[in-house]
């Protein structure tokens, strides 16, 4: 594998749980995003791994499934949502970066990646890796955000943006923190080897002044009702989207689980607090309980 990669958003030291989710009155986006989920996830699996964990808000959505590895690049992150679910053998936490995944081809029977691909500068590069280490027919959940959104296009039409909504390439409205189009994003997938099967537009009420004014419950129904029309336009600021890994493409061994992500051999070698590669050399430590594949040591 190439030692290069793109540029990594890294939220180390951040208390985004806290001030964007807990503090920043978006109850709203969380439980409109908890209907779609329920709406796309298998009610039932054996292993699930979620890209871009983070503090682990949504892990606790994926009950139907026996084990779940919580990938995220910011160490402090994991250590939240470890510190919130628990160290118990259910939960994997492996810090590292979706550009290069530390584990063996075909090993996931499913992979959510939720508020993460909009930080990705290369979203077509950690979309396959996301496909090489599903089995085939394993299940995607993407969510990503619209560039195509009713807020954008109104203020492009009223000239108070430069940049079309209705164009194919990406926004970087801030620091790696990109809006896509729903067209490139299928095309990416399509790339990738998905086959996707259903799109559900998410967190159409995304306002202010209506998050303020109308009841909670209120807001979530009618947002509940209008994320079925995600398969016809996509007009909302945040789309899921449920793909299958499309292919015969190889399935894991038995005991099968970590590889060297930089040069990919497995398996890997069990030192104390370790684990070493004999194919490159590199020795990945863990951290108090975290695989952390960031960097060797």
């Amino acid at each position: 594998m190439s030692q290069s990669r793109p540029p990594v958003i890294n939220y180390e030291g951040s208390d985004y749980q806290q001030s964007f989710w807990e503090q920043g009155n978006r109850l709203y986006e969380d439980q409109v995003e908890a209907v779609a989920l329920r709406r796309l996830l298998p009610t039932a699996g054996r292993l699930l791994l979620e890209i871009g964990a983070g503090a682990g808000r949504n892990t606790p959505r994926y009950a139907g499934f026996e084990r779940v590895v919580l990938l995220d690049y910011s160490l402090t992150q994991l250590l939240q949502a470890a510190q919130r679910l628990g160290r118990t053998s259910r939960y994997t936490y492996v810090a590292a970066d979706a550009y290069r995944l530390p584990f063996v081809d075909g090993l996931f029977d499913a992979a959510t990646m939720i508020r993460t691909l909009h930080h990705m500068a290369d979203p077509l590069l950690s979309l396959r890796q996301t496909r090489r280490v599903l089995q085939p027919g394993g299940t995607f959940i993407l969510e990503y955000a619209n560039k195509q959104n009713v807020k954008a296009i109104l203020r492009y039409l009223l000239r108070r943006q430069s940049w079309s909504p209705f164009s194919p390439e990406a926004v970087e409205f801030a620091e790696l923190n990109f809006d896509f189009h729903p067209r490139a994003v299928r095309d990416w997938l399509a790339q990738a080897g998905f086959g996707l099967e259903r799109s559900l537009t998410v967190s159409h009420f995304r306002v202010g002044l209506l998050k303020r004014i109308v009841p909670l419950r209120l807001l979530v129904g009618m947002d509940a009702l209008a994320q079925l029309t995600g398969d016809w336009w996509q007009l909302s600021p945040s789309v899921f989207t449920r793909s299958r890994a499309a292919g015969e493409t190889p399935q894991a061994a038995a005991e099968a689980f970590f590889c060297c992500p930089m040069c990919r051999h497995a398996p890997l070698t069990e030192q104390p607090e370790a684990l070493a590669c004999s194919g490159c050399g590199r020795v990945w430590a863990m951290r108090e309980g975290i695989y952390d594949f960031r960097n060797p040591i």
